[in-house]
């Protein structure tokens, strides 16, 4: 069983920067890839970013890609997300997940785990 709890988001202007934190519970926590997924109103759920149980492997949706960075420490058991240069567009509940499979996360984007979320607001 794995727990996450997510904390970080708020309100930012157009520009601005933010980093998200998910707070994992479970002593195989090293051995998931997590991922950062996204909703905003009225849409559907949307991948961000995933990121190997090594910190070896990452991978982004297309519309974050050199703006968002996504990082782990299997020490302190979280994973975090860099948000800069921060649009509108990116206004969405964040929610981290985490799975056994790098492939559940990134190309089924069914993984096994959910946080609660945390609300993200740009403003214009």
């Amino acid at each position: 069983q794995v727990q996450l709890v997510e904390s970080g988001g708020g309100l930012v202007q157009t520009g601005g920067s933010l980093r998200l934190s998910c707070a994992a519970s479970g002593r195989t926590f090293s051995t998931y890839t997590m991922g950062w997924f996204r909703q905003a109103p009225g849409k559907e759920r949307e991948f961000v970013a995933a990121i190997t149980w090594s910190g070896r492997g990452t991978n982004y949706a297309d519309s974050v890609k050199g703006r968002f960075t996504i990082s782990r420490d299997n020490t302190k058991i979280t994973v975090y997300l860099q948000m800069n240069s921060l649009k509108p567009e990116d206004t969405a509940v964040y929610y981290c997940a985490a799975d056994q499979s790098f492939n559940t996360v990134v190309v089924r984007r069914t993984p096994t785990y959910w946080g609660q979320g945390t609300q993200v607001t740009v403003s214009s």
